[in-house]
């Protein structure tokens, strides 16, 4: 194409292919902690209170209390080498695996952070500026809630109002039923029943909570992690029942039961001293399943007089699971 001499460079067309993840803090500082959940926790979606009354609970008390104790809990899990989170380590492997699959200099391959570093509109606009007219955009989160995949959107939404030449823009939805998801999961299971030298008695999937009241408004993320489970245990074919329960509650109000941390402290005396925990609602290792599983959840139930525990890992680079993200986005670059 020719352009008259005066006319701004134009960048060769481009697609751009976004992973996004929830988001981690920069490092375990508690400046970096507190600055990462007064982003997080200060989402409507997320957090669904009078919005003036909750700023005053989060500031005055919140963020006074909780950088704290959420900093100790990532320093048990924080990767040394490369001063990283695991959550970031696994996202970014995810996207050089998923670049070396598609191969090619007509796709801009890069991740985001819904909440933190780096930020959504931040990547766009550098998507943007490198000739990307259209964006997909794939929030790594298998069971739709409005506080996860909605506030994906609001984010590349909000960022598109900045935007004056808007690339075209594909959101990736919920793949709680998506047959290689499901596979994906099946394996991870199946390999670590030939590992082990014990057989569960029972295999606890353990998906992040959300409040029951939202809920009961409309929100259909129950519905997609009893699926999941149901699914899975269809896919298994094995004797060994599958759990469905849910974890990371925050505040005094009820969320979806049943509890994963009470599930853990009453199994052994229900005779189920043995077994798996897989969370399949989260596409990588982080603090909620390396500290709050692996550690807390498993120093519970043995206390409670379990005897084997073992927490698979997220699906986090294992090949399967980028396949399943290359088929996912696949679909959506036809």
């Amino acid at each position: 194409m020719n352009l008259p001499k005066e006319h701004p460079y134009l960048p060769k067309k481009k697609t751009g292919i976004l992973l996004v993840n929830l988001g981690t803090p920069d490092t375990t500082n508690w400046l970096d902690i507190r600055k990462y959940l007064k982003e997080f926790l200060s989402d409507k979606r997320v957090i669904e209170v009078n919005p003036i009354i909750w700023q005053v609970i989060l500031n005055l008390i919140i963020l006074t209390v909780r950088p704290a104790k959420t900093a100790k809990a990532y320093k048990k899990i924080w990767m040394k080498n490369g001063n990283i989170s695991p959550l970031r380590y696994y996202t970014i492997q995810q996207m050089k695996k998923l670049r070396k699959k598609i191969n090619t200099k007509k796709i801009e391959i890069d991740y985001a952070m819904r909440y933190g570093s780096p930020a959504i509109k931040d990547k766009m606009k550098g998507m943007q500026a490198k000739g990307c007219q259209e964006i997909i955009v794939f929030p790594l989160y298998p069971q739709y809630a409005a506080a996860t995949t909605a506030t994906v959107c609001d984010e590349v939404y909000r960022s598109l109002m900045t935007m004056r030449w808007q690339p075209t823009i594909k959101i990736i939805p919920h793949y709680e039923s998506e047959p290689l998801y499901i596979k994906a999961l099946k394996n991870t299971i199946i390999e670590a029943l030939k590992r082990k030298k014990w057989k569960p008695d029972v295999i606890v999937a353990s998906y992040h909570g959300i409040p029951k009241r939202y809920f009961e408004k409309g929100d259909p993320y129950h519905c997609y992690c009893q699926k999941t489970t149901r699914l899975l245990s269809e896919k298994l074919k094995i004797n060994i029942p599958i759990i469905t329960t849910f974890q990371s509650r925050f505040g005094p109000e009820e969320w979806l039961q049943p509890y994963t941390d009470k599930t853990f402290e009453l199994l052994p005396a229900e005779g189920k001293k043995n077994i798996f925990v897989i969370c399949p609602g989260f596409a990588s290792d982080c603090v909620e399943t390396l500290e709050e599983i692996s550690i807390e959840g498993k120093e519970s139930f043995m206390e409670h007089g379990g005897k084997n525990f073992h927490m698979i890992p997220c699906l986090n680079e294992r090949e399967d699971h980028i396949d399943l993200i290359l088929k996912l986005t696949k679909d959506y670059l036809k």
